[in-house]
């Protein structure tokens, strides 16, 4: 009985199911037969309603107006070159002229693989998907909108013939900036029509698309958009499009860009890193249609100020130190908003590939890298006063202990003037900017850990720490002006990170608030380990044998701190200094990475640096650094500045390396039984005893 009562009800249940069902496949189907066909007609005459516009802080200094000089010429597809055409389906949809307007394993891939690796409903869109997506669909990555995409491609399949929807496709395409369609790219980037472009010049515009502003031929990603250039002819090829001459010759040719025209533009590195992620937000069309008002974080006055020294120096250092070009970038820590951004001297020289942001591009940092490191090492249990010594020291395993070079495979470093201090406290060498107390820092402190709080901190660019050795504490690794100067940021918050944010708030036509900034602040170091650094970096008095007293990164009545590197090769000169509440940081050099003159950054870029927290100080409020903790005094001598000890066997003071007296991954536990365990004792100690001979004064040794 009570066995054919469960069978009742799970009939009823496969019933009530497929009920269920058939209702929402009523449901799905008149949904579908009344959503209407669009009119492909009428996409061509399509006008743009209402351009987004961006600008500074206070929402009153216009910046750049998206598509105040629109560009949209409507050419046949005759008189569209067969090269742009095949170009574009190879890279887009090899089997355009197969499908009927989706393809069904690509739609498996969007719906359900995808998700799986957490990006989302996106991907899979055939030419007809992207025709409609771009004329009357929003981007959103919801499954609704990508079954209105795929319905709708189906039906315009039934009513369009396949070249009408590939001149719709080729007509209607972003190429960035203001500029649609491929005969208006062909004219604008190459001084041609689409149908006399080249093989090489077809791949680039079919390359465009995707992405147009990533992938500007103007922007930071060039490289990035030749690979793809290069993708397109590789799939043109291997569908027979094109012989594998054609395509050897068009990938080596050489392809001019036409100079770029945008003179009605304010701030325009930092205009164009905006609009990447304002079409990363809402795509291209959504930004040409909906009258957005983008309100940014810049500070116009401030910008101004900045565009106008770093021009004058870059200038100067031009015809002093064979240095070109020079970048700024300025922060608010306590929010992150990004203040200034100057991506070169000159964003329209293209001598000196201005338009290049050097603010978001990798470059060695030299010995700014350092304080990274010596948080690392405060976090795990050194202090401010761990004395190291500052001898010559090979650290290679695989060289002799009294062999000092630095040729494969040993590494024995030097510092920037040659010379060497002897023992110094982690403070003082990290004030003076001394190289081989900040390598042994590193090895101390390990590795990882570095790279890790680095990474914490801001520093986006260090993936994979097997490609780096001990050399990373000296700017072994590439990072961005950006990252740098957010990172410093951290410290002068106290610990507390907020990302950089370039955007402040969206308005729609109507003055609706779209979109808002949301805080994103959190810890990521502790206060204690912040306000070590800040006192360490703003400690006048403790970088005065290397900077003179009250030199230029001193600031009466102000707490700022700051830290210079140069690169080994004298590529990149940088400083990065920050109060309570801006970071700025600044960088030197050419954008083709060609050396400087030998000079440290102190001489190439902290002059610039230096005039400009002189115009913007007096406008920001005088806040202070929270005060750093007391050595503790229960601690071993060598971590509070003693580095002679009393022996245990004699009268005698005895005088080692750290590692005599320090397990580095437990520096507040028991000293090691055995320091020559550590497979860098020997190396260090010989250093230090070689230090001890050729001291004149007998009284070290006793």
């Amino acid at each position: 009985m009570r066995t054919q009562k469960k069978r009742n009800i799970h009939v009823s249940l496969i019933y009530i199911v497929l009920g269920i069902g058939f209702i929402a496949t009523g449901v799905l189907s008149l949904w579908i037969v009344l959503l209407p066909t669009p009119d492909i007609t009428s996409f061509q005459d399509r006008k743009v309603l209402q351009s987004t516009k961006i600008y500074d802080t206070t929402g009153k200094v216009l910046l750049f107006d998206l598509n105040k000089d629109l560009k949209r010429s409507i050419v046949p597809l005759e008189d569209i070159s067969p090269n742009i055409r095949n170009a574009s389906i190879a890279i887009e949809d090899d089997r355009f002229y197969q499908h009927h307007g989706i393809r069904p394993l690509a739609i498996i891939r969007a719906v359900f693989l995808q998700p799986l690796k957490g990006k989302g409903i996106q991907g899979g869109s055939t030419i007809t998907q992207q025709v409609v997506k771009n004329s009357i669909l929003t981007r959103e990555k919801k499954i609704s909108r990508k079954i209105k995409e795929w319905v709708l491609a189906l039906k315009l399949e039934r009513v369009y013939s396949k070249d009408q929807i590939l001149s719709v496709y080729l007509n209607e395409s972003p190429y960035g900036g203001n500029i649609y369609g491929v005969e208006e790219a062909s004219q604008t980037f190459f001084n041609t029509s689409a149908k006399d472009v080249n093989l090489a010049q077809a791949a680039y515009l079919a390359a465009l698309p995707k992405a147009p502003t990533y992938y500007s031929p103007y922007g930071n990603n060039k490289k990035a958009l030749d690979t793809r250039k290069n993708l397109v002819l590789l799939r043109m090829k291997n569908l027979g499009f094109i012989t594998p001459e054609e395509y050897e010759q068009a990938k080596n040719e050489v392809v001019v860009f036409n100079k770029r025209n945008t003179d009605s533009v304010k701030a325009p590195h930092f205009v164009f890193y905006v609009q990447e992620q304002l079409e990363d937000m809402y795509g291209s069309r959504f930004l040409d249609e909906k009258g957005l008002k983008v309100i940014t974080t810049l500070n116009y006055d401030m910008q101004q100020k900045a565009e106008a020294i770093v021009n004058k120096f870059a200038l100067s250092n031009e015809k002093q130190f064979n240095a070109e070009n020079a970048a700024l970038v300025a922060i608010n820590p306590k929010n992150g908003n990004i203040l200034t951004m100057v991506g070169s001297r000159d964003y329209f020289d293209t001598q000196i590939d201005g338009n290049f942001n050097i603010a978001l591009a990798k470059r060695q940092p030299g010995s700014t890298f350092k304080p990274f490191v010596y948080a690392a090492a405060i976090q795990k249990g050194y202090t401010r006063d761990t004395v190291v010594f500052d001898v010559p020291t090979q650290f290679s395993t695989s060289c002799n202990t009294n062999d000092f070079s630095s040729d494969a495979p040993c590494y024995s470093p030097v510092n920037y003037n040659g010379k060497f201090h002897g023992p110094m406290t982690f403070m003082n060498a990290l004030a003076q900017s001394v190289n081989i107390p900040a390598v042994k820092a590193l090895y101390l402190t390990g590795m990882q850990n570095a790279i890790t709080l680095a990474s914490r901190l801001g520093i986006t660019t260090l993936t994979d720490p097997s490609r780096f050795g001990l050399s990373l504490v000296l700017g072994g690794g590439e990072v961005k002006l950006l990252d740098m100067v957010s990172a410093y940021g951290v410290f002068a918050n106290e610990g507390i990170r907020t990302n950089p944010v370039a955007i402040k708030e969206i308005q729609d036509s109507e003055g609706n608030v779209i979109f808002s900034q949301e805080q994103n602040s959190r810890r990521v170091l502790e206060s204690r380990v912040a306000r070590e650094i800040n006192f360490m970096l703003s400690n006048d008095k403790a970088r005065e044998p290397a900077f003179g007293r009250h030199g230029l990164l001193y600031f009466p009545g102000r707490d700022v701190a700051a830290k210079t590197g140069t690169t080994n090769d004298f590529r990149d000169a940088w400083v990065v200094g920050y109060t309570p509440n801006i970071s700025v940081g600044a960088w030197a050099g050419n954008n083709d990475n060609r050396p400087m003159d030998k000079k440290i950054s102190g001489f190439i870029i902290v002059p610039l640096w230096n005039e400009f927290m002189k115009e913007v100080l007096p406008e920001i409020p005088v806040e202070y650094f929270g005060d750093a903790e007391a050595i503790p005094q229960d601690i071993k001598p060598v971590l509070r500045g003693v580095w002679k000890q009393q022996s245990a066997t004699s009268t005698k003071q005895e005088i080692h390396s750290i590692l005599y007296y320090v397990n580095k991954d437990d520096p507040l536990g028991p000293p090691p039984r055995n320091p020559a365990d550590d497979p860098q004792y020997v190396y260090w100690e010989t250093g230090v005893q070689n230090w001890l001979q050729s001291q004149k004064d007998l009284s070290l040794r006793r």
